[in-house]
């Protein structure tokens, strides 16, 4: 197994450029050995917001018993008027902070050239003869960290604003300061007509040589080494720097308080690298992936590689980036449309968050792939904006509980992104598929995190309040109801019973009952747990439609718009497993008819990949192997094997390469607290393998080999209790002792 990726040329675009990351700051590095940049980006980096912007959710409460009578009455446009008549507002853009610059005159202009990226330590490197550069971001100092070697006669280092999309108003101001301790830079970045902004603080120490000042910023001389330590931070008014260049100091020095000598430099290098490595290499060897692939292609560039679409070294290397981008993108939030990373300050849609179906898709892998870290950050995403999804509650539904936005840019939890084609405001879903993966989490480790409880409690006190509309049989309604981003035939953007509302409302009830029932034994929290089970069976069941499939709508008159790239109504195939064939086969096949029928629309990466997620639920191994297809056939990865959101490499997103992972292994192995699912959708084109350190949520590891004659699957439980095992072979109990690995087999 090759554990990363290189290219034998250096990155000509920024999208090519190889990614590191610690879930805080991340580095996009070209591997120029002549113009040596390195584009840094922080997660807190979101243009502020215009002073005639307003992001209070739209005070609608008043008016949402007539929008309810109304669309009840058959008015199917109503819902288009529940505005307050604002114009759209996208939630606030995404940006990079500057790059370093290190131009260099170097004494060999004719060696060989290379840059790599290794997903195990996390370093990107590039060479050229002797020269040599090497970043990585740390985990354990949260720091970007540059070690150059032979960097040549001469070097200028600077920051430098200027890249794709800076507005021409940027405030910018630089410094360059010579210390007994190296050259501390910094710049000094003020949004247009605001007191935001943002600073960047660099040392570099040099063994060796002559250091100096220069216009640009910094002059080495004929140095052996370069360590180079950069920071960012975004900030309200002057920054006082003094504290961060200490800190950056203190980096150099470590534990030993003595200070460090310009000859020490390859030690101080090793120190911090070790530290980080400690961190990172344990996360991202839980788990991996072995397709049997040819050690000559496996040899190949990423760029070769991505040539050879059917190669099982490709999909390997996509499987090991995938986790690796994931793993790095993910810490104080979790990865944004472009992970932590972009070039270019117009990113596409605002390089924010999108919840109705991006970040879910995103860290889909994170509970079986071993990935808590992930989680967390996903964590830190909900609870930062918990107060603001209490305002989205009381000001569209006059309810209490929660209601999360379908956009954020992690900094505001509003729902103010909304128009009359896409009225997200009304999506009342959102809270329920977000807080999906934290309760796989916790039935992963056999935990229930108390803040989740709360959320839970929460959000089952919203549907308490906003249920409470019924249609002619008696059953609940919910109503206003939108099915992102689609809309029904015969109705509006704004319509009754959307299936994935449905399927929200039951989940929420019934998991906060459970959560809320087994917290204690408190005759308070029996009854509301019984009032959620209450509510829960009184909401209607699914519709299968006249072509035999799950409707999108449970409401008469509302028919399916099939080609659409989202697939929201199959929230109870996946990620939940309401629907399944082994409980329930009708609706299962109603669900299979479903997506049998649904278009890709626009080839969105992140819509075939959908398909497939939900395709290897319901067993269809070959609808799940045709959409990874046209995936990796569609030129959806730069040479960085960062995806794209369109095919031949249109618009940077993480959508795919953050998916793929999730894919394979639902493809492999499936599990709920109560069942193993083994080989569920095989890929024929990959008929040999192994899948090693796999988490279920029943709680056990899992190590899959197999071939196309056998498997054995070793099963390591950490809880004791009988599951439903589903292999090739069929079904079978199976009783699990914690501690006692069990070995399955045909």
């Amino acid at each position: 197994m090759i554990h990363g990726t290189w290219e034998g040329s250096r990155a000509a675009r920024w999208e090519d450029a190889f990614l590191a990351g610690n879930g805080r700051h991340g580095a996009m590095v070209l591997g120029d050995p002549d113009d040596d940049r390195v584009i840094v980006t922080h997660h807190t980096l979101v243009r502020p917001l215009h002073p005639d912007e307003d992001t209070r959710p739209p005070l609608l409460a008043a008016e949402l018993a007539g929008l309810q009578d109304r669309l009840l009455a058959g008015d199917t446009t109503a819902a288009e008027r529940f505005t307050d008549g604002r114009p759209l507002r996208r939630v606030r853009p995404f940006h990079p902070a500057f790059q370093t610059r290190l131009a260099r005159a170097t004494a060999d202009t004719h060696g060989r050239y290379r840059r790599s990226v290794d997903f195990a330590t996390g370093v990107a490197t590039a060479t050229r003869g002797k020269a040599r550069s090497e970043v990585f971001v740390s985990r354990a100092d949260d720091v970007v960290v540059q070690y150059v070697t032979d960097p040549g006669r001469s070097a200028e280092l600077s920051l430098d604003h200027r890249l794709p999309g800076t507005p021409h108003d940027l405030a910018v101001g630089r410094s360059a300061v010579l210390t007994p301790g190296g050259v501390l830079l910094t710049l000094r970045a003020r949004y247009p007509g605001n007191t935001l902004g943002y600073t960047g603080v660099t040392l570099a120490v040099a063994a060796g040589g002559r250091a100096s000042l220069s216009p640009a910023g910094a002059h080495f001389e004929d140095a052996r080494r370069l360590l180079i330590l950069t920071r960012v931070r975004r900030h309200e008014g002057e920054p006082d720097t003094v504290p961060e260049a200490e800190a950056l100091r203190t980096l150099l020095v470590g534990d030993s308080e003595e200070p460090t000598s310009p000859d020490d430099l390859d030690a101080v290098h090793a120190r911090l690298l070790a530290r980080h490595t400690e961190r990172h290499r344990a996360a991202y060897e839980r788990v991996t992936l072995d397709l049997d692939a040819d050690p000559a292609e496996r040899a190949l560039s990423g760029s070769a590689l991505l040539r050879r679409t059917g190669s099982p070294a490709l999909l390997e290397r996509l499987f090991a980036a995938g986790r690796y981008h994931l793993l790095s993108s993910s810490g104080m939030l979790p990865p944004r449309l472009t992970g932590l990373w972009t070039g270019d300050w117009n990113t596409a849609w605002s390089g924010a968050f999108t919840h109705d179906a991006n970040l879910n898709l995103q860290t889909a892998s994170a509970a079986a792939a071993d990935l808590p870290e992930v989680t967390a950050a996903h964590a830190c995403l909900i609870q930062g904006q918990l107060a603001d999804w209490r305002d989205n509650a009381r000001a569209v539904f006059g309810a209490r509980g929660i209601v999360a936005p379908a956009h954020t840019d992690g900094v505001s939890g509003h729902s103010y992104h909304f128009s009359r084609e896409y009225p997200l405001h009304l999506w009342t879903a959102g809270a329920d598929w977000l807080l999906k993966p934290l309760v796989d989490h916790d039935e992963t480790h056999g935990s229930r995190d108390p803040e989740t409880a709360a959320a839970l409690a929460e959000l089952a006190a919203f549907y308490e309040d906003f249920l409470t509309r019924t249609g002619p049989d008696g059953r609940l309604v919910v109503v206003p109801s939108y099915s992102p981003e689609n809309r029904p035939v015969g109705g509006g953007w704004g319509a009754i019973n959307a299936t994935m509302d449905l399927t929200a409302a039951r989940h929420a009830l019934l998991t906060a009952a459970d959560y809320g029932a087994g917290a204690a034994a408190d005759t308070e929290a029996a009854a509301d747990a019984d009032r959620r089970r209450a509510l829960a069976d009184r909401l209607p069941p699914y519709r299968i439609n006249a072509d035999g499939a799950l409707a999108e709508w449970a409401w008469p008159g509302l028919d399916d718009r099939y080609d659409h790239r989202h697939l929201s109504h199959l929230y109870a195939v996946w990620p939940h497993e309401e629907i399944n064939p082994y409980d329930t086969p009708d609706l299962a096949k109603a669900a299979l008819r479903a997506l049998e029928l649904r278009g890709s629309e626009n080839e969105s990466a992140h819509g075939h990949l959908h398909q497939a997620l939900i395709a290897a639920r319901l067993r269809d191994a070959d609808r799940a192997a045709e959409a990874l297809r046209r995936v990796l056939t569609g030129d959806y990865f730069h040479d960085s094997l960062m995806s794209t959101h369109y095919p031949d490499r249109d618009v940077y997103n993480a959508d795919a390469a953050h998916t793929l992972p999730a894919l394979l292994i639902e493809m492999l192995v499936q599990s709920t607290p109560g069942r193993l699912v083994l080989l569920p959708a095989p890929p024929d084109a990959y008929p040999s393998g192994r899948l090693l350190g796999i988490r279920t949520r029943f709680g056990a590891t899992v190590d899959l080999t197999w071939s196309p004659d056998t498997y054995t699957a070793v099963v390591r439980p950490t809880r004791t209790g009988p599951i439903d095992l589903r292999t090739p072979a069929g079904a079978r109990p199976l009783d699990l002792r914690a501690g006692e690995s069990r070995v399955l087999t045909p």
